[in-house]
Formats: C-alpha cells, structure tokens, sequence
C-alpha cells in the first residue's frame, strides 16, 4: 500500500529508526480492525512526510474528519445491534406470555371436563369464553397492550409466590372495635297521626332501597303513617317489582313507625295531583334538611291527608339530623330490608358455587337469610378445601359511560353510539353540552371522573399481588362492549364467572327482565365475598356493599376503593413505565384508601356506617379520629 506522496509501506519500514532509538515506532500494527488508520499513526506520519506545514495542516484536518466519519458509523451499528437485541428480547417475553396462557388454559378446562358431574361446586369459565386446546391467546391491543403483557408475565413468574399479606385483610384492631349498634331503640312507636305517606322511588335496586329508608326517616319526623313503598318502572331499570320481604320489614320497624300495605279506601279515590298532594324531585331539593319537610310537607299533609313523593331520589341530608333518626335509617338499612325468599335462595346457590365448599360466611345469615343453613345441608357437595374469592363491581354499562361524557378507545363509532344514548336517555346532559363549555375527556380522565375500563381494572388487581388462580366473581349488567370487552380479565383471570355462567338457564330463568332482582344476586355476592374490588367510588352498589360488609364484617371484609385520579396518573405513562415501579405505585395508591374512618360530615351512613348513631366503638375517642 501507498502512502501520501508516493512513500510505499517497505520504504517507510526500512527508513524508521529502530528500536530503542528515539523516535521509535510504538511495536503495534499499523492498521486498525477496521482497516483504517489510527489517529497516532496519522500525526506519527505526517512527521515524517517532507509535505510543508500548511500541506500537514490540510491533511492532519481531513484525517481528523475521516476518522470521525469511521467512529459515527461504529456507534451506529453499535446502536443496531442493542435495537436488534431488544426486539428478540421482546417477542421472546411475547412468546412466554402466550405459553403461559394456553398452560393454565389447558388446567382449566381440564378441571372443569373433569368435574363436569359436579359442576355446583366448580365455578366454570364465563359462557362463550372457552378457549379451544392449543388456540394462542394474541396480546390485548390498543392502549393497554404493553401493560398488559407485561401483567401476564408478572401473574405467570409470581405463580408460587406468597400474596402481599394485607390483600385480603383489613385494619384488623382498629375496623374490629366497631360493632352494629343501630338496633338500639331509645324512644316510643310513632302513632302516625298526621296523614300518610306514598313513595314511588325511582332508579334501580340500589337507589330504590335508599328512598325507602329516607322515607321510614320522614314518616317519623312528620309523625305519618308509611305505606309499603312503590318501585317507578323506567327505560334504563325495566323493573317495578318487589324485592324485599314485605311482612318482615313491617313487623321489624313497628316499634319506631306505623306502616300498612295501602292507603284507607276513603282515601284510594282521591285525585292527589288535583289537590296537590304529588311531591316529584323537582319540588325538593336534593339533601334537604329535616326542617324543609316541617316547613314545606307537612302543611300539605294535615289538610290533605296524603302525600305522594314520586321519585325522592337523595332528597334528604344525612347532616344536621336528630341523632335517633340517623339511627333509625341505619337500622331500615342494616336490620330492616330482607330480599325475598327467591332471591335469598338462589343467591345462597351462587355463594356456595364460589366458594367450592359446604360452609357458610360470616355475612350469609344476614343476606339470604333461613338459606344460609341449606349451604350446611347439602348432602350432595363433598367437603373441600376452602376457597375464598374476590368480588369485582365493574361498573361499565352503557349508561354510566355515556354519563361520564369519556373517551374509550373506541373512535368515531363509540362516539356516535354514546351520543345516540345521551339524546334518549340524558338530554338534559346533551343539551348542556351544547350550551356550556365542558372538561375534555383527557381532563375528566385526569381528574379521576372516569370510570376504570376492565382492562384498567385487571391491571390494577394483578398490580396488587392477586394471583392468576384467584376466582373473581364479576357484578354488574351488560358491560359496554359485551364479552370482547371482558377478553382481557378473562384472559389473565382464567377463574373468572359472572352469576349467568354460575347459573344454569332454568336457575336463571326467573330473574330474566327483573333488574333489580338480578342487581340483588350481585349485591348479596358481592357483600359476603372475602374481598371486594370496586371500580367506581360513586356507585350506589359499590357503597352500599362497603358499607354492609363494614357494619357486620367485624373488620374481617376488606374493600378495594381505588383513587382514580391517582390511578388516572400512572395509567397515563402506560408506554413507558416498568411494571416494577407500576406495581409499587398502584399499592400505594390503594393502600391510602385502606385506612379505617369515621364518618365524614354530610357523608351517607349508608356508605359509612362508623359514626355513633349507627355503631358503637370502645374507644370513646373513635368518633373523633379520621
């Protein structure tokens, strides 16, 4: 080879001085891996070229430069080769997800083929869920579709692993020193003298069961007769029947007011709209205090005899109350509503399914009632291990997400779909929408005011440590986007069943288009579960379940209550952030919540039942500690 102006290398070679000799050559090759020079040899070189100095300079500079276009080329392909490696390193995890599904697939429905014959102790697999021997599950796509391989993983490394230890407990000394106090009577029956009271509540089962006991706490206030209220048949809840035990609620809060079936038949012919005793919401404001009803009801009730509140949605406070009247809407709440008998059977059938074995919770007696004994009797379950289970609320029906005014992920359809729901089912919300500027859906979604998706939902329960085994019973009504929707639970949650997979279509028959009383299986199930998720903090189910299992659980009956806006911020860095730190945050977040309370000001006693008008604590400072 060449070098510049015609030296060839031997030349070079024979005219260098030799070893030893100053100006020596370093003993190392003149050529790089590469092939190029190195930069030493390139000043070494230019000392021994008879070139001028500006020559030097000149090719000093261009050697520079070349042998930085070499070193960018370098770091270049240096860079490739990582790209390439965390490519491979991907589907590989890819690749281990999808094994690990169709392992545990082939456990499952291996289970339940094997135990076909006794399929009442066996919860099988959600209905048109089954998944074929051998058929791959493909990765969740969209937004959670990194977060969710990533959960797979988790769930299928963490298979042997124990659980955190307070996932399916409570504050156990602080939540045990409260115990239901609120069948404590402190005062006389109420004669009921002044008049009677119709109620015809609207909403379903869980509103309906708060108007009835608002109403028990008005009659006593006006000194009414109550008559056994009425349910408002609705577009969205399609169910004006009865669901509590008449005769026992009667006989239960006769010694606190007068309550009969129907109004005296000199009154039946009345025409009250005419004389103007129809009472709507409209007429009320939400909340009121017990001093509206002195003010404003009962100058209607004297002189007409009756009253008739349609709707009475919310339409009491639960501050300032007389402290025995608080009492007494816990004791309707608590003590009172017992479903009835075909609810309470059916739904013992479904908490015996859960839990795979032949003994009764500590709640079963309060929810279904003489029942609860038949779960002892049945001759025909063998006796197996205990199987305890978590209930999830999943509040996502159409109507709470149209109401939210959220995005989905589903683009323009779901856009036009959701819209199409507003304009039937809330225009009032569509016309304040075209009236007022509203929060963007990503500024809602910020502030926590949308409801979890499913697939943000079993993000965060395998975040908390629930292992992939865990049986999960699923209440709510037709999740918005039917059983696609669910993939990404039942995919991850194989032991996953909602009440219609749990039922067979003769034991399901009965409830069909009756809302309220499929609403009263969940409630039950989800009340004498021995963990409860919810979804959405606002729900009507959600509290009243957290508030039951508060109030009888005898801090044994742990609550999930999510903060969606802190949830809201780690969901957002779905793209980026390691499941590591993605679990360590999500637990923080729901361990906040997990803290036991009293009562806060104004707040339901339906929902926060530690307050001293509804339970009693040893501790005489309790009611003063948040």
């Amino acid at each position: 080879m060449d070098f510049p102006n015609g030296t060839s290398d031997q030349e070079l070679l024979s005219s260098s001085p030799g070893p030893g000799r100053p100006g020596c050559l370093p003993v190392r090759p003149f050529f790089s891996e590469d092939g190029g020079y190195p930069f030493s040899w390139l000043v070494k070189l230019e000392s021994l070229s008879p070139l001028s100095g500006r020559d030097r300079r000149g090719k000093r500079r261009a050697g520079r430069a070349w042998y930085q276009r070499r070193r960018v080329k370098a770091v270049v392909a240096v860079i490739g080769m990582l790209a390439c490696f965390f490519i491979v390193d991907w589907l590989m995890l890819l690749r281990l997800q999808d094994h690990n599904i169709e392992i545990e697939d082939f456990e499952v429905i291996g289970n339940s083929s094997s135990s076909s014959s006794n399929s009442s102790k066996v919860p099988p697999p959600i209905k048109g869920e089954r998944r074929k021997l051998g058929k791959k599950i493909k990765p969740q796509k969209g937004v959670y579709g990194r977060m969710l391989a990533l959960a797979a993983h988790a769930l299928a490394e963490g298979h042997n692993k124990p659980e955190p230890k307070d996932l399916w407990q409570e504050p156990y000394d602080l939540a045990s020193a409260w115990r239901p106090c609120s069948d404590h009577r402190d005062w006389r029956p109420s004669g009921g003298n002044n008049g009677y009271i119709l109620v015809t509540a609207n909403g379903g089962m869980n509103q309906q069961r708060v108007a009835v006991c608002n109403a028990v706490a008005v009659a006593r206030l006006l000194n009414a007769t109550l008559v056994i209220p009425r349910f408002l048949y609705s577009t969205v809840w399609r169910d004006s029947s009865d669901i509590y035990q008449e005769d026992y609620f009667i006989n239960y809060l006769t010694p606190d007011i007068r309550i009969v079936k129907e109004l005296p038949e000199e009154l039946q012919s009345l025409d009250l709209e005419a004389i103007g005793s129809v009472v709507t919401d409209a007429d009320i404001p939400k909340e009121s205090k017990p001093s509206f009803y002195l003010k404003h009801i009962l100058p209607i009730l004297i002189p007409n005899r009756v009253v008739h509140f349609l709707g009475f949605g919310n339409r009491l406070a639960f501050d300032p109350i007389p402290f025995q009247l608080q009492r007494l809407r816990c004791r309707c709440n608590f003590h009172a509503l017992h479903f009835i008998p075909k609810i309470q059977e059916t739904a013992a059938l479904l908490l015996q399914r859960m839990r795979r074995h032949v003994h009764p919770g500590p709640l079963d007696r309060h929810l279904v009632g003489p029942y609860a004994e038949t779960i002892l009797k049945d001759k025909g379950s063998r006796p197996m291990k205990n199987s305890r289970y978590l209930s999830l609320h999943l509040r996502f029906e159409i109507d709470m997400v149209a109401h939210s005014l959220c995005d989905f992920g589903g683009g323009e359809e779901e856009r036009r779909e959701l819209e199409a729901y507003r304009e039937i089912h809330f225009p009032a919300l569509v016309q304040l929408k075209e009236t007022t500027r509203l929060p963007s859906p990503a500024a809602l979604r910020a502030e926590g005011l949308c409801p979890l998706t499913p697939e943000e939902a079993v993000l965060m329960l395998a975040a908390l440590g629930f292992r992939r085994k865990t049986h999960i019973f699923v209440a709510g009504a037709n999740i918005y986007g039917g059983s696609s929707r669910l993939s990404a639970l039942n995919s991850l949650y194989p032991n996953l069943v909602t009440k219609e997979s749990l039922l067979s279509a003769t034991e399901l028959e009965p409830f069909r288009n009756f809302s309220s009383q499929l609403a009263a299986l969940d409630f039950i199930v989800c009340a004498a579960s021995d963990a409860f998720a919810m979804t959405d903090s606002g729900s009507q189910l959600s509290s009243l379940v957290s508030g039951y299992r508060i109030y009888f659980g005898g801090g044994k009956m742990p609550t999930i209550r999510p903060n969606k806006r802190r949830l809201a911020a780690i969901f957002v860095k779905n793209s980026t952030i390691e499941w590591r730190i993605f679990e360590q945050r999500v637990r923080k977040a729901v361990r906040q919540t997990k803290h036991v309370q009293t009562r806060p000001v104004a707040r339901s006693v339906y929902r926060y039942p530690r307050c001293r008008q509804c339970m009693c604590n040893a501790d005489p400072f309790a009611n003063f500690k948040h």
